[in-house]
């Protein structure tokens, strides 16, 4: 039965494949961790060659797990962290420098000196997005400018840019396509999002040769197939490769967003709101910035989108930097060892402030310390910074469309975490949904790819296979909510604007 799907989840931290059954259950899952890179403070990146074996061994692991034939598989699904650049010879496949992460900082002059030029309200228009660091196309730029005798090869045609999902669809055909979906497309700060193409006014100004970019294609067609001689893929040599979206776009379709005005939060390594604004770009007037989401079928969707640079990465720094929890799970436990937060607010602002703020010179900061402080309440400090943090997407998003939603999806890792869950909906004095399989990210994907192959007939049936696992009420009063809101963006407002010196010296 050819009707199991393989989506690769190329994530900031980890790569993963998991093996979908056409109910949309996992069967298998593989994951390999790989290392971050901090050259200097407000800078990340990555080896684009660990990330590229990382999800090669994963893919083999998880399809070896399965115990299933080759025919039994239909297809490959991508979904990928967005924005995080790479560059690389078109001919050896050897990238020319380390991949610049999203989270990256280091292109904040950058960012400065085309928002002095006035071309902040033409990048909105055309690219639906702000002029920030976040995106890939100041990353293209440093890159071309920094790297000795790369933007020389750049122009001479021999190099080309792609961001994840493009890097990986490109190894995995053996360098037969060179394609990047819209919805990844649409996170690089150079492509119309409304024509569906690369600005070359943009490109121009930012000194991109339009020979390095990827072809832009719909988030749901055959790309090409699995090439030979990849290492461990033997058996899924000629598999078609034949969806591919960023993971916070994957993550609403996986979680059946597929009509206007829903919307779902991804509690990740960032968090990451969206909204379905059906086949209308949004442009907001509050912070947020618009995307496509998706392309199936020839019917375009775009979304509305808030990013919050720092969510469960601030649980990672209590454990790995400050070392008062030794896991993760850890943190609920400390959280609810007390009543209340002390008065304690963290602001993880540890590479700038996203949405609605979007202040690239923000920083970290923990607020309301007593004498009487302790771990537990700085612990429950992280987790309801994170929830704040997300009140304030949706309170943009409320501006921008008024939605009245009545219901938030979530998913991502910590959105098992029951305490931030029940305080989400305190604050926002609405329900949150979380589904029963919270993979809704890598789901979204292989939705993506099996649509193209018949796995599935149409997006409808995704609403479907989506089962609610929880949902949490507001036990908190509106009043009480408020004021602690009202805290918490006094908070924010201390961190803002806090480094003043340019961060590439």
């Amino acid at each position: 039965m050819n009707d199991h799907i393989i989506a690769l989840d190329q994530g900031t931290t980890s790569s993963r494949a998991i093996v979908f059954n056409s109910k949309g259950t996992p069967v298998t899952i593989a994951q390999y961790p790989f290392p971050q890179i901090y050259p200097k403070p407000g800078w990340v990146e990555h080896d684009p060659k660990v990330i590229l074996d990382t999800q090669l061994r994963s893919l083999a692991a998880a399809f070896e797990k399965s115990g299933l034939s080759p025919t039994d598989i239909a297809g490959i699904g991508i979904t990928n962290q967005r924005e995080t650049t790479i560059v690389w010879d078109k001919n050896t496949g050897e990238p020319v420098y380390n991949a610049i992460v999203w989270q990256c900082r280091r292109t904040a002059s950058i960012c400065d000196e085309l928002i002095a030029e006035g071309l902040g309200d033409y990048v909105t228009e055309k690219t639906g997005l702000l002029i920030d660091a976040y995106f890939s196309g100041t990353k293209i730029k440093w890159i071309l400018d920094n790297v000795p005798g790369v933007r020389e090869r750049a122009e001479r045609g021999e190099l080309l840019f792609g961001t994840v999902d493009c890097w990986i669809i490109w190894n995995l055909t053996g360098g037969a396509a060179h394609v990047s979906d819209y919805s990844n497309c649409s996170r690089t700060m150079i492509f119309d999002i409304d024509k569906l193409q690369w600005d070359e006014k943009l490109c121009e100004r930012l000194g991109i040769p339009m020979s390095m970019l990827p072809t832009p294609v719909p988030s749901s067609m055959v790309y090409g197939h699995i090439a030979k001689g990849l290492p461990g893929l033997e058996m899924l040599e000629g598999t078609p490769v034949c969806g591919s979206a960023g993971d916070q776009p994957a993550a609403l379709f996986g979680q059946g967003c597929i009509h206007p005005g829903q919307a779902k939060n991804t509690y990740g390594t960032g968090c990451f709101t969206l909204m379905n604004t059906g086949s209308k770009s949004v442009r907001s007037t509050s912070g947020l910035v618009t995307s496509v989401a998706w392309s199936v079928n020839g019917e375009l969707t775009y979304a509305l989108e808030g990013s919050v640079f720092n969510a469960g990465s601030s649980i990672q720094w209590l454990r790995d930097e400050l070392k008062i929890i030794d896991s993760a799970s850890e943190v609920e436990a400390l959280a609810t060892s007390v009543p209340d937060n002390g008065g304690v607010y963290l602001v993880s602002a540890f590479t700038g402030l996203g949405a609605p703020r979007w202040d690239m010179y923000a920083r970290g900061a923990i607020v309301g310390l007593t004498r009487g402080s302790t771990r537990a309440h700085i612990g429950r400090a992280a987790l309801e910074g994170i929830a704040y943090q997300v009140k304030d997407l949706l309170d943009a998003m409320d501006n921008d469309v008024d939605s009245g939603l009545s219901v938030l999806r979530v998913d991502g890792g910590a959105s098992v975490n029951n305490f931030l869950m029940q305080f989400q909906s305190d604050v926002l004095q609405k329900p949150i949904d979380r589904p029963v399989m919270v993979e809704t990210t890598a789901f979204g994907a292989a939705f993506l790819a099996g649509l193209a192959v018949g796995v599935w007939k149409d997006v409808s049936e995704i609403v479907t296979l989506r089962v609610s696992d929880k949902v949490f009420t507001p036990q908190m009063s509106a009043e009480e909510a408020a004021v602690l809101h009202g805290t918490w963006l006094r908070a924010a407002e201390r961190a803002c604007k806090w480094e003043v010196k340019d961060i590439q010296e």
